[in-house]
């Protein structure tokens, strides 16, 4: 091989052999392409009725720790065959360069026009507040009285904002809404343990808050009206590259999920 190559792949010392920098570069570039062989046999192998073989899927954590790991063992127990690899990541992975075959996102459908979505549950959001927040400060009659009080944010876009805009709809109408806080996080657990501490409002996921509203530990505002960070309708999607559109695991896991999720998300 390193005569065909005309250059030196391994160092040879009478303890030990190792790799060259040429060599190390051609086994990186050797390995992508066994990768992307494998790769292409398990597509074929993948095809048919039965699922099997690994499949790597991307999800958000706190919705992953609340709404995917309870059914993960239902899966793969229905599922023998499939190795299931789950990344757990807060931010949009790139679905071809980190190989994953689905990724599971809460957000507008819109901003993977280049994948494969498809919509498994609605993600309506909820204002809340504890109790004893509501006591101190005073409870909102109206969306605009937000704007006077602290409100707990989640971190967008992975910028910071001194502030942002809730958007409420009651009978086709919308109203957009300024609010500001000391808290800006892309954590919804911390957000969550705030709102519960009384550090603020927030507008947080129904499947987040629902059993903590049912619990009487959080109140929530402005029930008449749907809610939302943005104008858009966010809702709970799979994405997939177009090469996986035959995958009979994604196939199974995104039907799998959705008939799990669909009317669950609300506590």
């Amino acid at each position: 091989m390193e005569a065909s190559l005309g250059t030196a792949l391994l160092t040879r010392t009478p303890r030990k052999v190792s790799l060259t920098d040429a060599g190390i570069a051609y086994v990186e570039q050797v390995g992508k392409v066994l990768d992307d062989l494998a790769e292409a046999d398990e597509s074929v192998f993948d095809s048919g009725a039965s699922p099997v073989g690994s499949l790597r899927i991307s999800v958000p954590s706190t919705f992953s720790r609340l709404r995917l790991a309870p059914h993960l063992a239902a899966f793969l127990s229905d599922h023998p065959r499939v190795f299931l690899d789950v990344v757990v990541a807060d931010h949009f992975v790139d679905l071809a360069l980190d190989r994953i075959d689905v990724a599971f996102r809460i957000g507008l459908p819109d901003r993977d026009a280049n994948l494969i979505v498809r919509k498994l549950a609605d993600n309506p959001r909820y204002v809340v507040a504890s109790h004893e927040y509501l006591q101190r400060h005073g409870t909102p009659e109206t969306p605009q009285a937000l704007a006077t009080h602290n409100c707990l944010r989640v971190a967008y876009g992975g910028g910071y904002r001194t502030h942002q805009i809730w958007t409420f709809r009651r009978e086709g109408v919308a109203q957009r809404v300024e609010v500001r806080g000391h808290l800006l996080s892309n954590s919804l657990d911390i957000l969550l343990e705030a709102v519960m501490a009384g550090c603020g409002i927030a507008l947080l996921p129904a499947w987040l808050v629902g059993a903590e509203i049912c619990a009487g530990r959080l109140m929530r505002l402005f029930q008449n009206f749907e809610a939302s960070p943005h104008q858009g309708d966010a809702v709970v999607y799979a994405a997939y590259l177009p090469n996986r559109r035959h995958s009979s695991k994604v196939r199974a896991l995104v039907q799998f999920l959705e008939a799990r999720l669909q009317g669950a998300l609300e506590g």
